[in-house]
């Protein structure tokens, strides 16, 4: 317990401790009179999978200690995180939830308002004084966001040798002919200190520094550069050099939890005998200048054994590695920002940002292929890291994910692209900046065949994540008059480019008959999206044949549930149907919603059971082994449902009654087979091999955050009276998908 009150300009702090039935009181007199508070350094260590998580340690008389959790609150969490850089806290955790700590615990039963500007400035017992252990070392995980001037480096997270460094910014400024080169990959190195740009001394700058900072601007890595050229273009600008060093192993994520020190001269005299410091950097694949395309046909590219899925924004996903042609993921058990940078860094971009658990990015499928794994940060793959190959325990509720750093790529800049009239800067009219009789203006996009794959191309360049909605008319959200005109029409994505612009359009010559203005293109973001995914296996199962009279079958016929040649079929023939059950499963991070709202869903007569809410929900197809379709069926509608959920999860949706239809995440809608239209109708098939073929959504109808699992095929034998279902996967799932799902991996599935 403690107890402040004043008498005569004392304030008396009692502590107040039982222990066993034995009770210590502690009074320590201290003068009211303002005294200058100590000076410490804080740092974020500990086994933690984010740069702004981590185990609270203090730097206090030269020697680092941790902070034991008693009296510890979100208050004092807020006044860590400010302290090195952060708006704030989200959270923190006691009971060495990082790890434990080693050497001194320097505070005990801290007690903060919230408005300190350090932790020294907060009450506890005094420095060193503590009765816990190590097990009991508190733990913070901060906002992502930066105050102003904290940007990358923090130096109260290093082991700097002065407190007074506060460095804002990093940054590559390129020479004058390089600033045309997108994106900037080579430059001065210059940190932001005061509100200025100064240059770095490389007489203590390392290769390892470069590969440090080549990484947080996006890239995998460094290069050589023509040393002689920047030499004298700097011996002919003026030096304005910061006085610190920085010293990096080249496995840290980015330059803040690299080691600093002071240089041994301040000023311009500090590098006499160097330059600035200059950094040239690898471009990965998919930001390397263009290739020429003489022999690109001739060589196919190599099958990557690591990939990302999931993920709303470029370099972000659901980590998946390839192991016997077969893909599968990553166990988050000891997940941490050194795995994640390799994984970053092999697929072609910079260091991590953050290392996600928890299948923060959506849960995969197939085997979990890896778990508790650990990298040095110099492997070329994650699969060249240590990790146990026994991943027993790990369901898919624990899959790895990654967040990198990307280059700054011009078509991501706001000025090329931006959402106008929306409630929120998640929505709006969708306006371009492009450039009219030699001046830039802003102007509409045309909302003829708009859709949800443009959409989501527009959300991805903005950094909004994934696209909830694609609207063809937005006469409830003005924009600016200004920019009513149409400037791009004939707009046709595949869904893998990075900007609107790489999409086909009509370019100068634009065609659009609704004109602009109400009838622009519209787009919502959202930061989640649902993943629908068939069981395969339940498929693979429950295929059979039946044949059944036509008179049985009327509804499903006024339904088109069956082949063409059945309108001439006599009542009292039969039909031959190749059954089976769908079992799909909402993986991903938001709920399955029909596109269209109550007010436009269909009560059909037939049936009399429920209102349908989408029109196309699914489509069954038997495919020759060239792909020529020879029969199919398909959900000509459809009532979306919870029929399962996972434990824990409380199921949502249910069409009886007219109640709300969707499919919540962690749950499946289960169609059995014994269920109208839930076959293909095989009457007029010949013997043979073939190809049975399911599509989920097909025509996009709704976002989703990975479309390339929304196909599902089997190979198959009919022999006249039976039929054979075997080998089925969804698609993505097998190495050979690139090939065996042609159109697949860009998202060309195909639409009728």
């Amino acid at each position: 317990m403690r107890v402040c009150f004043s008498l005569v300009s004392r304030c008396f702090l009692i502590n107040i401790r039982v222990y066993n039935s034995v009770t210590e009181l502690f009074i320590s007199f201290a003068q009211s009179e303002p005294k200058t508070p100590a000076q410490i350094q804080i740092r974020l260590a500990g086994d933690k999978r984010k740069h702004y998580e981590g185990r609270v340690e203090v730097n206090y008389n030269g020697e680092w200690g941790t902070v034991c959790d008693d009296d510890f609150d979100i208050s004092a969490a807020h006044v860590v995180c400010r302290e090195l850089g952060y708006l704030g806290a989200v959270a923190w955790y006691p009971s060495a939830k990082y790890g434990k700590g080693e050497g001194h615990i320097w505070l005990d039963n801290v007690h903060c308002t919230g408005r300190e500007a350090s932790l020294a400035d907060c009450l506890s017992n005094g420095f060193g004084v503590s009765d816990c252990r190590h097990t009991e070392d508190v733990g913070v995980v901060c906002t992502q966001k930066r105050i102003p001037g904290f940007h990358f480096i923090s130096t109260s997270s290093n082991d700097v040798e002065t407190l007074d460094v506060r460095v804002e910014d990093v940054r590559i400024r390129a020479t004058f002919s390089q600033r045309k080169r997108i994106p900037i990959t080579e430059g001065f190195v210059e940190v932001k200190d005061a509100g200025k740009w100064r240059q770095i001394c490389d007489e203590w700058w390392s290769p390892m520094n470069s590969r440090i900072v080549c990484g947080m601007h996006g890239f995998p890595g460094e290069k050589g550069f023509n040393t002689r050229s920047y030499r004298l273009l700097s011996a002919r600008r003026k030096k304005n050099y910061w006085g610190f060093s920085v010293n990096c192993t080249g496995n840290e994520a980015h330059l803040s939890t690299c080691r600093m020190g002071k240089h041994r001269l301040m000023g311009n005299s500090t590098c006499a005998r160097g330059m600035p410091v200059v950094v040239s950097c690898v471009p990965g694949r998919l930001f390397a200048p263009s290739q020429s395309l003489g022999f690109r046909k001739a060589y196919r590219p190599e099958q990557p054994l690591v990939r990302l899925r999931g993920g709303g924004n470029l370099g972000e996903g659901r980590v998946e590695v390839l192991k016997g042609g077969v893909w599968g993921t990553v166990c988050d058990d000891n997940w941490d920002l050194r795995a994640a940078t390799v994984v970053c860094r092999e697929l072609g971009f910079g260091t991590a940002k953050e290392a996600l658990t928890g299948a923060r990015l959506g849960q995969g499928m197939g085997p979990v292929h890896m778990n508790e794994v650990e990298c040095s940060g110099f492997e070329k793959s994650l699969t060249e890291c240590y990790f146990n190959r026994d991943a027993l325990g790990c369901s898919h509720e624990e899959d790895a994910a990654v967040r990198c750093n990307v280059p700054a790529m011009s078509f991501v800049s706001p000025l090329q692209l931006r959402l106008s009239g929306g409630r929120n800067p998640y929505e709006g009219r969708v306006e371009v900046l492009v450039e009219r009789n030699g001046s830039m203006v802003w102007g509409t996009v045309c909302s003829e065949n708009w859709g949800m794959i443009e959409a989501m191309v527009v959300c991805r360049q903005l950094g909004l994540g994934f696209a909830s909605h694609a609207f063809q008319e937005t006469w409830y959200w003005p924009g600016d008059v200004s920019a009513d005109s149409v400037v791009m029409s004939g707009v046709r994505c595949s869904g893998t480019e990075m900007s609107l612009a790489q999409c086909l359009h009509h370019g100068k010559h634009l065609s659009c008959p609704k004109g602009g203005g109400r009838f622009a293109a519209g787009v919502s973001c959202s930061d989640g999206a649902p993943d629908l995914v068939l069981n395969a296996e339940l498929v693979e199962h429950t295929t059979y044949l039946e044949d059944r009279p036509m008179y049985m079958l009327q509804c499903a016929h006024e339904e088109n549930c069956l082949a063409s040649s059945a309108a001439m079929a006599d009542t009292s023939s039969y039909r031959r149907l190749l059954r089976f059950s769908s079992q799909i499963h909402n993986n991903g991070r938001a709920d399955f919603r029909p596109k269209a709202g109550q007010h436009a869903w269909i009560w059909h007569e037939c049936h009399r059971r429920h209102y349908h809410s989408m029109e196309v929900f699914t489509h069954y197809d038997l495919l020759s082994l060239n792909g020529t379709r020879v029969a199919e069926g398909h959900k000509a509608s459809f009532c979306l449902e919870d029929t399962e959920c996972d434990e824990g999860i409380p199921k949502r949706y249910a069409c009886a009654n007219f109640g709300q239809q969707g499919i919540t995440v962690g749950c499946w809608d289960t169609y059995r087979h014994d269920i109208d239209c839930q076959w293909i109708d095989v009457t007029d098939v010949k013997p043979g091999d073939y190809i049975f073929q399911v599509v989920i959504n097909p025509n996009y109808e709704v976002a989703e955050s990975d479309y390339t699992n929304n196909i599902m095929r089997c190979q198959c034998r009919y022999d006249g009276y039976r039929i054979w279902t075997y080998n089925c996967h969804t698609g993505g799932s097998r190495s050979s998908d690139v090939n065996e799902f042609p159109g697949i991996m860009t998202n060309q599935l195909q639409r009728r």
